[in-house]
């Protein structure tokens, strides 16, 4: 592709010699580091081999189980302002959703900040992600990345709008009055290991990656749910159902483990709308894939939305089955052909935080609305960076 060697692997096992059995030989793109550093600059999702280890080990205090745990209680406040807040009628739930979960983040890692969910912060991130695809266009021709079209331009904005709040937040987080969060102890430890400045730098990097991630993902996989759920009523049902007898026990952190169905849902949701539908690697030196020669400066390309829809690999791909995550089913299948989170060292930190918040907020609008399809609208996939509704997703509301 535009002289690149891409190789895209789709056999379980040369998965996990990619994220696992051989990581170390395969580090992320140079091409996607020019794309993200922008807006992301050298954090956790873009950092390599000593630089992402101290990273990591930083950032993973925070999404322990019983670090996750103590938030549930929050996630169920936050969903349930939003529920409080609707009336009968048509709602675009995937605004919703970006809604909920970047208030989630605003409050759990940055203090709630204002600055963070406002509708102008909404516009701005909206753009900055949907800008990405002419940056991709630009980097794989090797040219300068220039703005050059009105999406591009907003991008930019978005992207500089970003930078730019984070990199308020983390400085005034350089006095003695900081609240204790998960950005003050970041930006701590970082000056604890790296000279001032470039502490500076990378805890908004962080700042920056956290924010995105933490939010967007989880408002796919929630909006995603919704949507299969809208096109099964009597599913619905029974999850609504299941969903009011956990809540009456309280929303504490048990409760994600009081709903199981609601959980095989969203892992099948999961599966056929992978909130990141590809994500790739260039190889550092020679490798072989089966039979397939990998030289140094090749990409590999490894596309969830393709393998867990893949013939060979899924009994009927195309069709919704949450049975396909009962208990005791995991052996049934290899556990790198479902990456809803990716796989090896580098599996997602927050993905036992964004589970949990999708089912404790689900869970809450489940039992007190009815979700259903406007006539009309045709919900179509869009996945430039993450997986997307085309348009956003509207659902007829009505209330319980």
């Amino acid at each position: 592709i535009l002289g690149h060697t891409v190789h895209v692997v789709l056999k379980p096992e040369w998965v996990q010699r990619v994220l696992l059995d051989n990581a170390a030989n395969y580090e992320k793109p140079k091409l996607v580091k020019r794309i993200l550093e922008p807006t992301i600059g050298r954090g956790l999702l873009t950092a390599e081999r000593e630089l992402w280890r101290a990273q990591r080990k930083i950032v993973a205090a925070s999404f322990t189980p019983p670090a996750v745990d103590a938030l549930v209680p929050l996630f169920g406040e936050v969903g349930q302002a939003m529920a409080g807040s609707w009336q009968d009628g048509t709602r675009d739930l995937a605004v919703e959703a970006t809604a909920a979960t970047m208030r989630v983040i605003a409050t759990a890692l940055f203090s709630g900040d204002e600055r963070l969910t406002t509708p102008e912060a909404m516009g701005h991130i909206t753009a900055a992600m949907e800008g990405v695809g002419e940056a991709r266009i630009q980097v794989l021709l090797g040219t300068p990345l220039i703005p050059v079209t009105s999406k591009g331009r907003r991008g930019r904005a978005g992207q500089q709008f970003l930078r730019h709040t984070l990199g308020s937040i983390v400085r005034e987080r350089l006095g003695e009055d900081a609240p204790e969060d998960f950005v003050t102890s970041m930006i701590r430890a970082l000056l604890d290991r790296f000279p001032r400045d470039e502490a500076i730098e990378l805890a908004i990097d962080n700042a920056a990656t956290f924010y995105l991630a933490g939010h967007e993902t989880t408002a796919n996989l929630t909006s995603w749910t919704l949507f299969v759920l809208s096109e099964q009523p009597e599913l619905q049902g029974r999850i609504a159902e299941e969903a009011e007898a956990a809540l009456r026990t309280g929303v504490d952190a048990a409760l994600p483990d009081r709903l199981p169905l609601l959980r095989a849902v969203v892992d099948e949701t999961l599966r056929l709308y992978p909130p990141v539908p590809r994500f790739d690697r260039e190889a550092v030196a020679e490798d072989m894939l089966g039979e397939h020669e990998v030289r140094p400066g090749d990409l590999v390309s490894i596309w969830p939305w393709i393998i867990q829809r893949h013939q060979k690999l899924w009994d009927n791909p195309d069709s919704f089955d949450p049975d396909r995550f009962a208990a005791n089913r995991e052996q049934e299948r290899h556990r790198f052909q479902y990456l809803p989170f990716g796989a090896g060292p580098r599996t997602c930190v927050g993905a036992r935080f964004a589970t949990a918040e999708a089912l404790t907020i689900l869970a809450i609008w489940l039992s007190q609305w009815r979700f259903a399809p406007v006539p009309g609208w045709q919900v179509r996939p869009s996945g430039m960076v993450t997986l997307r509704q085309q348009g956003g997703l509207p659902l007829n509301l009505l209330r319980r």
